[in-house]
């Protein structure tokens, strides 16, 4: 794949993905517009785990056999592929978790745990994930520290002033999302790490909508966590990434117990093993790390740095072609504010109808909240409805989204 911006073309990239190449529907083309829930595969990803299954895949770190020896090197391989993506210093900082859920329980149950304690406060954005907030009141419930939460400003922009006013020498955490799943606002994350650092406060970040659109640097953010997740990055499902900073995840006991994380086990207790197995209980998920090598290296191949610029184009052609239907209201940023997000709602009519009509037409959107009930809440609204883009949608995916829409909310209506 070229990595020069010229040479960038979704019309080739969306031939490597075998499921977008079909009519549903008495014919109707395929325009898959869920990415922000999760992306599609392309052949090398599904080939990579099939080639695993058939002819290398056993267990790994445990057997001096060929096949245990030949997995535990791709699996490996893997984990020094996500130390490369994301700047990491050293593989062990990099734990491979069942997801971004996962591993922001870990540092919540682990780190929180272990750190938090009565009048301690843990900062959220009101566009946080569930996955980002309901841990985080767990382990307030538990250790008796407060969750507060920074608000938005009616562009749908992290508010500063907000933010500003509740960072205070009392928060200890800083959890936030790089960009949010509902209004694709891109945080100041340079700032807040700045700023929370600054209180001493550590900073755990949600990647799941980032990494897969922008290159990211853990060491040049200076950021203590950072979670994502393979699915939405062109990988398989099942796996994730945590990474932190090695002396924090030295200095944190266990979340999980049980095999490979241990170095001794006794009737008397236990020792912890070594990073990175210390936080990878039991068997991981070695053919989807493998899977998940294949799609770092496809996204490489095509230059991360050109995701965002196609994704911010595609929406900036939508929702002009959008503001033309009456009723209709587009939530968050501008285009060249925010990642390859539209979420909008149309007065009168119902979110899940829509997205079942357009369905018909071959449209898959996402309707609901999104995991994302506070946000919804301080917008006004019960839900909404998301057309997410990425890599592969084309500008003729933008003409059938749109067009479809003016036909369904016309008859509808």
């Amino acid at each position: 794949m070229a990595t020069d911006s010229k040479t960038f073309c979704p019309q080739e990239i969306r031939k490597d993905f075998p499921i977008l190449n079909q009519t549903i529907h008495k014919d109707r083309p395929l325009v898959y517009l869920d990415n922000g829930a999760s992306t599609q595969r392309p052949h090398c990803v599904i080939q990579a785990m099939r080639d695993c299954y058939e002819q290398s895949y056993a267990n790994v770190h445990r057997g001096i056999h060929y096949l245990s020896e030949r997995s535990t090197d791709q699996y490996e391989q893997a984990r020094r592929a996500v130390q490369q993506l994301i700047g990491a210093k050293h593989d062990h900082e990099v734990i491979f978790t069942p997801g971004t859920t996962i591993g922001i329980n870990t540092v919540a149950q682990s780190w929180g745990r272990d750190h938090l304690q009565p009048g301690d406060e843990i900062l959220l954005s009101i566009m946080e994930h569930h996955s980002n907030i309901v841990p985080w009141q767990q382990v307030a419930q538990a250790t008796g520290a407060k969750v507060k939460f920074v608000d938005i400003n009616e562009e749908g922009l992290l508010d500063l002033d907000d933010w500003n006013q509740k960072l205070t020498e009392r928060t200890r955490l800083v959890a936030i999302t790089m960009t949010s799943n509902v209004l694709g606002t891109r945080n100041p994350i340079e700032k807040i790490i700045d700023d929370a650092h600054s209180v001493g406060a550590k900073v755990t970040l949600d990647a799941a909508q980032h990494v897969p659109h922008e290159t990211t640097d853990v060491v040049e953010l200076d950021v203590d966590f950072l979670t994502f997740s393979g699915h939405k990055m062109l990988g398989p499902s099942g796996i994730g990434i945590l990474y932190g900073k090695e002396a924090l995840l030295e200095s944190m006991p266990p979340f999980l117990g049980g095999g490979s994380m241990i170095s001794e086990v006794t009737t008397e207790g236990f020792v912890v093993g070594e990073l990175p197995a210390k936080f990878e209980a039991g068997t991981p998920p070695i053919s989807a790390a493998i899977g998940m090598l294949a799609a770092i290296e496809y996204l490489q191949g095509v230059g991360i740095k050109n995701i965002l610029p196609h994704e911010q184009s595609l929406v900036s052609v939508a929702e002009e072609k959008m503001k033309s239907i009456d009723g209709l209201q587009i939530y968050g940023p501008a285009p060249q504010q925010k990642a390859g997000i539209s979420s909008f709602t149309i007065e009168g009519i119902s979110t899940q109808d829509l997205a079942i009509f357009m369905d018909r037409r071959g449209i898959a959107l996402r309707a609901g909240h999104h995991c994302a009930m506070p946000l919804h809440e301080r917008l006004g609204i019960p839900n909404s409805m998301r057309a997410s883009f990425y890599l592969y949608n084309t500008i003729e995916d933008v003409e059938r989204f749109t067009e479809a829409l003016e036909q369904v909310v016309n008859k509808l209506r």
